[in-house]
Order: structure tokens, then C-alpha cells, then sequence
């Protein structure tokens, strides 16, 4: 009688464990995932110390930043962005040239909203030397099975290599990798 006593209580036991085990992994975050993007970013306007300098009047800067975003849980992840940027002078008079002018690395935390909205603080660190931060609003416009469009508004503000901080306002827009 005691033999089948303890190989009751040793079947509860492992019962109960089991039963445990599958309520932890039901009530597990789901695991994270990693997404690509590419994008291209327009700048708009920088205004630096007394000067203000919109983009396209004599030269034209376009960006290409890619990235991976790493979401932790469905309102917040981690975004990694590189952005090289490729400057065309176009000034009046003159012959038009072209350069990469810059790459930026500007990581930030992802703060995800309803409705495709997010909130990206990033740090910024240009091989121009310049840093600063740079907050960014995103919004997905547009969804398929394989790829997500967004539009996004950022301001960024640089300080460094001795010149004057500045502050921008960016377009950009891009894909996302389902």
C-alpha cells in the first residue's frame, strides 16, 4: 500500500511539474526577432549657429540608412542604423560634383504605439565628428505579406568638431522586411 502511495504522490508530482511547465511557456514573451530595413532620408533644413541651409538650393545630400531592428516585445525593441550620405553639388556657375560625405552608426531604443506609430530616440555618431541625437517619428503607411513601408520625420542635432551645434529636419522613407 505504501508503494502505491509514493507512486501516487510521485505521479502528481510530475503532473503538476508538467502542467507548470506548460503554463510558463504559455505565459513566456514571445521570442525576439530581428527585421531589416533600408530606406532613403532627405534633409530638408539644417540650421547651424546664424545659418540656415535648406537642401536641393546648391547641393543636394541624400542618406541610405540600413539597419535591423530588434523587437523585444510588441510595444518596444532596438534599432541599429547605419547611414552612409552622398552629397551632389550643383552650385550656379560651376561644374556638378559628387562625394560621400559622411557615415553615421545611431542606435536607439524603439518605442512602439498602435496603428504602426514609433518613437526612436537615437544617439549619433558621425566619422564627419559630430555626435548628438537624433528623435524620430515613424509610421508604417502601407502593409503587405513580405515588406512594410514607412514615412518618417526626424530632427537631428549634432554638436562637435568644432563648429556650432545644429538642428535638421529629415524626410525619410523606406521598407521594412517582414
Amino acid at each position: 500500500m505504501k508503494k502505491v502511495a509514493g507512486i501516487g504522490f510521485l505521479l502528481t508530482i510530475l503532473l503538476s511539474s508538467k502542467s507548470d511547465a506548460q503554463s510558463d511557456q504559455q505565459s513566456a514573451p514571445p521570442p525576439r526577432k530581428a527585421i531589416g530595413y533600408l530606406s532613403f532620408i532627405f534633409p530638408i533644413v539644417t540650421i547651424q549657429g546664424t545659418t540656415t541651409t535648406p537642401n536641393f538650393k546648391e547641393a543636394t545630400t541624400v542618406g541610405f540608412p540600413v539597419g535591423v531592428n530588434v523587437i523585444y516585445s510588441e510595444r518596444f525593441g532596438f534599432s541599429y542604423e547605419f547611414t552612409p550620405s552622398i552629397v551632389f553639388n550643383h552650385p550656379a556657375g560651376k561644374s556638378p560634383a559628387s562625394k560621400t560625405s559622411n557615415l553615421l552608426f545611431d542606435p536607439g531604443p524603439m518605442f512602439r504605439f498602435s496603428h504602426g506609430f514609433t518613437i526612436i530616440p537615437r544617439l549619433a555618431f558621425e566619422t564627419s565628428g559630430r555626435y548628438g541625437f537624433t528623435p524620430v517619428f515613424n509610421q508604417i503607411v502601407a502593409r503587405s505579406k513580405y515588406v512594410n513601408y514607412f514615412a518618417a520625420l526626424s530632427l537631428p542635432v549634432r554638436a562637435g568638431n568644432s563648429a556650432p551645434t545644429s538642428i535638421g529636419l529629415n524626410f525619410q522613407f523606406g521598407f521594412i522586411f517582414n
